[in-house]
């Protein structure tokens, strides 16, 4: 029988980087958005694939993840969900936290009780390294605790670690927890590479930085990252429960490095002006040490460090946005 996966989230900025590489390896792929964020269009050239199916759906509602499953089951045999669906723009859920219970931990919540009513083993979760909360210098590895994020966004991301977590001890066969850094590339629908090109496209004789630049932090490729998962969903391993940091071996890069490297893409001579103190919003972590010793243990690592990955990203973003 065919092997169905389904993607939540799926046309959004992770998810349609995914989507290709599980059509590639022959797969039934229902991709389900609210298209808050997500568009048909990032799927590219694989919108018109024969094993593309697309859904549009809010994912907290109970009814409507039900007749996802019922969809889906028809296609083949659902054997996995990757769950990338959530609330990515931290400033809202401070303003707002029933956004990051809603559309982070509830979709979380939902989709594990489809799981357990058609039966689906394996979940692969896209969770964060907000879920550390700010630990200034010490390096991050998947067991040091405890965990006190400082952002609605980071505590839903916990939340749904630990009911995915619950979820392997009752009736799911693997749980895989993915601990992202700031990804960046194409299509992008978020971040501070996005935000400062757009900054500069309205006004190209400045760029307003929130904080004062000085925020260090991992920056992985989303092809990178891409690659880390599908290893990780592909290893056979006698663990219910893999939970893994995924990043760059590098410590990272500044606010201020990015700035400057985006006014030399997209406006040369711009002024940058700083703000205040080493935040840049409320939940804003300044600093983060990423370890990634053990996905490393598993035989990857990524092909670009954080700058590497800022610049290619700064002009992928640049030319998305018509530079």
């Amino acid at each position: 029988m065919t092997s169905v996966s389904i993607v939540a989230g799926g046309a959004g900025f992770v998810g349609a980087n995914l989507v290709p590489e599980l059509l590639a390896r022959d797969r039934v792929v229902v991709v389900v958005d609210n298209y808050c964020r997500g568009a048909v269009g990032n799927l590219g050239a694989v919108q018109g694939h024969s094993n593309l199916h697309l859904v549009e759906a809010d994912l907290s509602v109970r009814d409507r993840v039900h007749e996802l499953f019922e969809t889906s089951r028809a296609l083949g045999a659902i054997d996995e969900v990757w769950h990338f669906a959530a609330n990515s723009d931290i400033p809202a859920g401070v303003l707002d936290s029933d956004v990051d219970f809603k559309d982070t931990f509830q979709t979380t919540f939902e989709l594990l009780r489809a799981m357990r009513d058609f039966k689906v083993g394996t979940m692969h979760f896209a969770s964060s390294s907000a879920v550390y909360g700010d630990m200034g210098e010490q390096r991050l590895h998947e067991a040091i605790g405890p965990l006190l994020p400082i952002s609605n966004y980071g505590a839903m991301k916990l939340a749904s670690e630990a009911q995915a977590s619950a979820a392997a001890e009752s009736f799911l066969t693997r749980v895989n927890l993915f601990r992202f850094p700031n990804v960046v590339g194409v299509p992008a629908t978020h971040g501070v590479i996005l935000d400062f090109v757009n900054k500069l496209a309205k006004d190209p004789s400045v760029l307003e930085v929130l904080g004062d630049g000085t925020q260090q932090k991992a920056y992985l490729h989303v092809s990178d990252l891409v690659q880390a998962m599908l290893l990780v969903a592909g290893r056979v391993s006698e663990k219910k429960v893999e939970l893994v940091n995924i990043g760059p071996t590098d410590s990272g890069a500044t606010v201020r490095r990015i700035a400057e490297l985006v006014v030399a893409r997209v406006a040369p001579g711009a002024r940058i002006s700083y703000g205040q103190g080493n935040r840049g919003w409320i939940g804003d972590v300044p600093k983060f040490n990423y370890s990634t010793h053990r996905i490393q243990s598993f035989g990857w690592r990524p092909t670009l460090d954080s700058e590497q990955a800022v610049a290619r990203a700064i002009d992928e973003i640049a030319a998305q946005q018509g530079f």
